[in-house]
């Protein structure tokens, strides 16, 4: 199959579209199948809604209109107003001011819909930075928000809380680099607006998945000078913010949100592509009812060349002008579904993300499902993708909390190999061409339970959202250890703390591409709270005043940073296959509490949860790697003893231990068929000499 680009999405009709400055004038071009006329509105710079200027597009090839005129100069406020027929599908209002879709700048008037696009001069000087282009094998990816990261940080300045600015501050740079990971993932940074329902109950969407424009960052994150200064400040901020990160080596990866917009339903805010050509850019039934499969209203048509080539071409901008190093993509089978709205792996778009030389280097993430029916799509993206791996999550929880807790009242429910085939890679999910870097591992996301939430609460809270505690996932496999919410019990409080250190060990250990939401790894809350997109409270952002507790998790997470940095062993980026020589790959072998080979009896034996996980690696170049990890899955301590029959192995290294309350700088060296005696469930990670 060619490969798919812009080129191949529409071809060179929907070139350059948006405003392109030439030659003292600047050229905008709108895309509209079905409009019957097309209007350039221009405004005055301070009052927006004073109409200075009105000029008509004309038609072009492909469904295109076209206008040059010297009106359009940088900082010029503008909008469209588009008419075409009525009838099903179509709702074209000539008096409606609308937003030019690929509008570089947006500039706010005093009401909720009254926006304006503003022509953006770009020119930022990057100083010779480019991009770290981490290897994916040695990414840990920090997903966070970027006003909860910094807003109640005491080390940065205070103008720059909660702003693009703040993320790159100093003390922000350090404590990155301390805890070891290598991208931080942004919640969506597109211009968004809060939905009308949640300003009528006082509330906003502090999350941000409710897109008004796929090319502009969202202005209330920049600083005060930078709003002031205007949108081309506001740009140089999240470009600044992005060059020193990149100075530091930390990649920054966006969660893209383009299923979908803030149009909503049919009588929605109309704001852009509804009013442009609604029968082409939305999803929708031949009466002109939407098909919604991402619960909000709306779903963009990605089976429209021109719905397909937005998010491509805004992809490109954001990968080159911006120099973003990757996108996590939001409800991302959407994306995928074709022209009789069903998901199809092999969908142009899919296939062009991945193909098109812009976006060359840059990481795709996918979160594999939507709404609606077929959406689960786990494992079924595109060679080249990664993906949210949900049965990683899953199976991690049940084995550390749910599995605790059902065990606490009868038995164990299931035995250690579902946990272990999440921990070596997932190989029954991804196929052998993609191998275990098609895995984004979590236990947590922004959306659900903290970590530290996950460990002591058994169901939601979130009445202060306002919808009577009806909102947010009922399933958590979360176990509050004996006490719903706070408690002083100091036992509760200790066993809380080691299966934390338990889930972001596994996590940490595990095969494929770790992702540490922020706060876990000083154990934050939300007081039970599993659905806090709309609080924009200390509820969410980040409270940076630790116990010492949090300061040892903390340690800990560095740790394991660290040695899953200093090991490659612990981060294959294939499969190893059975007498096959694969490079880059990590043999595995698998003993039980005796030091034996795991019988396949044991695997799904409820009674057997302890296991002892060596990898090798295959290197590419240079030495070979070798590590030993212990499990234990039950609250009895057990005594294991460890294998005598890894080849050449003299001794075992103790690097980390979960049931250490403040990380072991000692190094234990001990011995093959040596007895050890290990704690209730717990790990344990050595070095193999």
């Amino acid at each position: 199959m060619p490969a798919q680009t812009a080129a191949s999405l529409g071809g060179s009709a929907l070139d350059d579209l948006g405003v392109r400055l030439h030659d003292g004038v600047g050229t905008l071009r709108v895309w509209s199948q079905n409009a019957a006329s097309v209007e350039l509105v221009v405004f005055d710079a301070d009052d927006l809604d004073w109409e200075t200027a009105q000029v008509q597009l004309e038609r072009r090839a492909g469904g295109v209109w076209e206008v040059t005129s010297e009106l359009l100069q940088p900082g010029t406020r503008y909008a469209l107003r588009v008419d075409g027929p009525h009838g099903p599908g179509h709702v074209f209002n000539a008096e409606t001011l609308l937003l030019d879709p690929y509008g570089r700048g947006l500039a706010q008037g005093d009401g909720y819909e009254e926006w304006r696009s503003v022509v953006i001069e770009d020119g930022f000087d990057w100083g010779g930075v480019t991009k770290p282009r981490t290897p994916l094998d040695r990414t840990i990816i920090y997903e966070g928000h970027v006003k909860g990261l910094t807003k109640r940080h005491p080390d940065v300045t205070p103008a720059l809380h909660g702003t693009y600015a703040g993320i790159a501050h100093p003390a922000m740079i350090e404590y990155y680099t301390r805890l070891g990971i290598t991208a931080v993932e942004l919640l969506p940074v597109h211009a968004f607006v809060p939905e009308p329902r949640l300003l009528e109950r006082g509330l906003t969407n502090y999350w941000g998945y409710n897109t008004l424009n796929f090319f502009t960052p969202h202005t209330a994150y920049a600083s005060e000078a930078a709003r002031k200064g205007g949108p081309e400040a506001v740009l140089a901020e999240f470009k600044g913010m992005v060059r020193l990160l990149h100075e530091a080596g930390i990649e920054v990866i966006l969660d893209v949100v383009y299923n979908h917009t803030s149009e909503e339903g049919i009588g929605g805010p109309r704001s852009s592509l509804r009013g442009i050509d609604n029968a082409s850019y939305y999803r929708q039934q031949p009466d002109g009812t939407y098909i919604d499969t991402t619960g909000v209203g709306n779903t963009l048509n990605t089976a429209t060349d021109a719905g397909a080539r937005l998010v491509l071409d805004s992809l490109r901008y954001w990968a080159d002008d911006m120099q973003i190093d990757g996108f996590r993509f939001d409800l991302a089978a959407a994306l995928g579904r074709d022209a009789n709205h069903e998901y199809d792996r092999e969908h142009p778009l899919l296939t062009a993300i991945r193909e098109d030389p812009a976006l060359a280097d840059v990481k795709i993430i996918a979160e594999p499902w939507d709404v609606g029916l077929g959406g689960w799509q786990t494992g079924n993206f595109p060679d080249g993708w990664s993906e949210w791996n949900d049965r990683y999550r899953d199976r991690v929880r049940n084995f550390w909390l749910s599995d605790i807790d059902y065990a606490r009242r009868a038995s164990a429910p299931v035995g250690v190999g579902g946990f272990a085939n999440r921990l070596a890679g997932s190989a029954n999910t991804y196929s052998d061409e993609r191998g275990p870097l098609a895995s984004v591992n979590f236990v947590t996301a922004h959306d659900g339970f903290t970590l530290h939430d996950l460990v002591a609460y058994d169901v939601k809270h979130n009445e202060a959202n306002g919808e009577d505690n009806h909102d947010g996932a009922d399933m958590n496999r979360s176990f509050n250890h004996g006490v719903e919410g706070p408690t002083d019990d100091p036992a509760i409080l200790a066993v809380r703390r080691k299966a934390m250190r338990n889930l972001l060990g596994t996590l940490l250990l595990s095969a494929g591409i770790p992702m540490v939401t922020a706060g876990d790894e000083f154990g934050r809350t939300q007081r039970g709270n599993n659905n806090a997109y709309c609080q924009d409270s200390p509820l969410s952002w980040l409270n940076w005043e630790h116990e010492q507790w949090q300061r040892d998790l903390t340690e800990h997470v560095a740790l394991l940073t660290r040695l899953r940095a200093e090991n490659p062993a612990l981060r294959p980026s294939r499969y190893a296959r059975l007498g096959e020589h694969i490079p880059e790959s990590s043999v595995m072998d698998w003993f039980d509490q005796n030091g034996e080979t795991m019988e396949v009896e044991q695997w799904n034996d409820p009674r057997n949860r302890t296991l002892q996980y060596a990898a090798a690696t295959i290197p590419q170049n240079g030495e070979s790697n070798r590590i030993l990890l212990i499990v234990h899955g039950t609250e009895a301590p057990i005594d294991v003893r460890l294998p005598d029959s890894i080849d050449g192995a003299t001794a075992f290294v103790e690097l980390w231990s979960s049931a250490d309350e403040t990380p072991s700088v000692e190094q234990r060296r001990l011995s093959p068929g040596e007895v050890l005696p290990i704690p209730g469930t717990s790990m344990r990670l050595f070095r193999v000499e």
